[in-house]
């Protein structure tokens, strides 16, 4: 590894010196020989070329619990062979320590990214060399397949090499832990403290890259039974009830279409479309700007092939398939006025905590009808535990109040919540769902994708939707409407900022109601360890968590509206709720936006 620089010119340029001899890859040399060549050059382009150069050498790419996650291009400060070779080579180290003279197992996926299968391939030779047995799995797949394959394998780690919903120019590394390494409720999920640290403090004593020992071949190559089983377990949790439903699906050009709609297929659910401009993968996502089921706009084409199909579902899964978006069409959002429009005659996205109280609430009433198979031991009371994230909705507590079950809440991320012991369902807002965990310790959107299905599939025999399921979970505990506000920052130094700026001058009124409490959560809550947010909480039940996000340049605003709603309230009572609290919503975002001075 090169050092760091001091911000000068001849410093960065030494460094990009440094960097090209001990690189192992010609392409990145290359593309680093041209940058500093216009960086050299006095041409109007020069002052550009330095400041990515000193952006390129300023820092070191940081391995935490999210990994690796990064632009592509040469240098320490991006995702390239190189440094992920010395990422390979810490956790080598890592697994050896840890097991002695025992070898390390660790199955290694990719998605179909650029330089994926590139990173994968030097992440076996990597290891192989140092005594890891590798199992590399057979071509780009969704990263459940690599969560499931980590469990059904008894392997000690397991390595994704993906950016998720990233843009185009990104990659990523993803780790997961387990086998002898992990032997508790987290065997096979995500990193957490303090292994990161320990993995990153030997990345950091790897030499550079050129000097790693890298093997030509000793690695596993594994064939498609992997594949056949993980769609065998999705399967198994199928319900048996007979298929009248009507789906759309976009894997938005990711590495999930194909097993998505095998798994669907064996299920039973015939009547599939998919959006066939979306449905392959490609590393450029050209029909989107974000590859990201959130983002505005995203599944619009989806949404689009529905109300011409006459469809009554839409899944949308991002790009490495953890995460499952749904849509649906809600008469009352619609409108007749303007010209006529998938919007216009009421298509709309569920939020994902919409999404995860029906998850939840289905899961628990399926260990409702069959309680002698009860749930995993080691949850409160050896009871079977509902779990989401700290800036997701409080209607999953209620859910599991009213089912007799325990319900935990976790920091954001589903490292945290994969590992809640008693574990049967755990979500987060961001479109995460866990509703396997005994085979898959991460968020799944395949698997969420066909228990959502068979729901709707269910409701639709009984002449209902998923919005009039919506409506009877608010007879039952109330409204609670969530929405976020989510503000990007081209300048990262802009973030500290604006936190203490609102710790330090809170709001006094939100929407109307007297904020009545500020909570810290830099200081601990609620028993979870300490994490940069702070939680508002207004007179009236209204709730807000503002937090840095932890994967993109962004801060990120989680809003909850709770409205009391009557046990035998009709439809059009519910509606009306709905569309007031929304409009509650709509005021609350612009306080909040004030409130941070955005």
């Amino acid at each position: 590894m090169t050092d760091l620089i001091d911000g000068s010119l001849p410093s960065v340029l030494a460094a990009a010196a440094a960097w090209e001899r001990d690189d192992v890859d010609e392409a990145d040399k290359a593309e680093l020989r041209a940058l500093v060549a216009r960086a050299e050059g006095g041409t109007p382009g020069a002052v550009q070329a330095q400041a990515e150069l000193r952006d390129r050498f300023a820092a070191t790419l940081q391995f935490g619990t999210a990994g690796l996650r990064g632009a592509m291009a040469a240098g320490p400060n991006r995702m390239n062979r190189a440094v992920v070779i010395g990422a390979a080579a810490g956790l080598g180290a890592f697994l050896r320590d840890a097991l002695g003279d025992a070898a390390p197992r660790v199955v290694v996926g990719f998605d179909a990214r650029r330089r994926s299968a590139d990173f994968a391939r030097d992440t076996a030779a990597v290891m192989t060399a140092q005594g890891v047995e590798v199992l590399l799995l057979p071509a780009p797949l969704p990263t459940p397949v690599l969560s499931f394959a980590v469990r059904r394998l008894s392997a000690d780690a397991g390595v994704m090499v993906t950016a998720s919903h990233n843009p185009a120019a990104d990659n990523g590394y993803k780790v997961y832990l387990g086998g002898r390494v992990v032997t508790d409720s987290g065997q096979g999920a995500q990193i957490v403290p303090p292994y990161d640290a320990q993995i990153a403090e030997r990345i950091a004593a790897v030499g550079p890259a050129a000097a790693v020992p890298r093997a030509a071949s000793g690695w596993t190559t594994l064939d498609a039974e992997i594949v056949d089983e993980y769609v065998a377990a999705v399967v198994a949790l199928g319900d048996g009830v007979q298929r009248d439903l009507r789906i759309v699906t976009t894997s938005l050009h990711g590495v999930g279409g194909q097993v998505l709609a095998r798994v669907l297929a064996e299920a039973g659910f015939t009547d599939v479309a998919p959006v066939e401009e979306q449905a392959h993968p490609d590393p450029d996502f050209p029909t989107v700007v974000f590859p990201n089921p959130e983002e505005k706009g995203a599944i619009d084409m989806a949404i689009a092939v529905a109300q011409d199909a006459d469809a009554d579902l839409v899944i949308a899964n991002d790009p490495d398939a953890d995460r499952c978006a749904v849509a649906v069409r809600d008469r009352r959002m619609g409108t007749y006025q303007g010209a006529e429009t998938a919007s216009s005659q009421g298509w709309r996205m569920l939020h994902g905590d919409e999404v995860g109280a029906l998850l939840g609430d289905d899961v628990a009433a399926r260990l409702a009808a069959a309680p002698a198979a009860g749930g995993p031991a080691g949850g409160e009371g050896d009871r079977p535990v509902l779990a989401n994230s700290v800036v997701s909705s409080r209607l999953l507590a209620a859910i599991a109040t009213r089912h007799g079950l325990a319900h935990a809440t976790t920091l954001t991320g589903f490292k945290w919540i994969a590992r809640t012991p008693g574990l049967v369902f755990g979500y987060e807002e961001a479109l995460g769902y866990c509703v396997d965990p005994e085979r898959v310790r991460d968020k799944d959107g395949i698997s969420a994708a066909l228990l959502i299905a068979q729901l709707a599939n269910r409701l639709k025999a009984a002449g209902r939707g998923l919005v009039d399921r919506l409506d009877d979970l608010a007879r039952e505990h109330g409204l609670y409407l969530t929405d976020q506000l989510s503000v990007r920052f081209e300048d990262l130094s802009g973030i500290p900022g604006t936190m203490a700026r609102l710790r330090s001058q809170p709001p006094a009124a939100l929407a109307g109601s007297a904020v009545v409490d500020v909570l810290d959560l830099a200081q601990g809550a609620d028993g979870l360890p300490p994490t940069d947010g702070v939680r508002l909480l207004t007179q009236d039940g209204t709730r807000v968590i503002v937090r840095p996000s932890g994967t993109e340049p962004k801060v990120k605003c989680y809003l909850e509206v709770v409205r009391d709603v009557a046990a035998d309230a009709s439809s059009e009572d519910v509606g009306q709720a709905r569309a007031q609290a929304r409009a509650t919503l709509a005021t609350l975002k612009h306080d909040v936006a004030a409130a941070l001075g955005l």
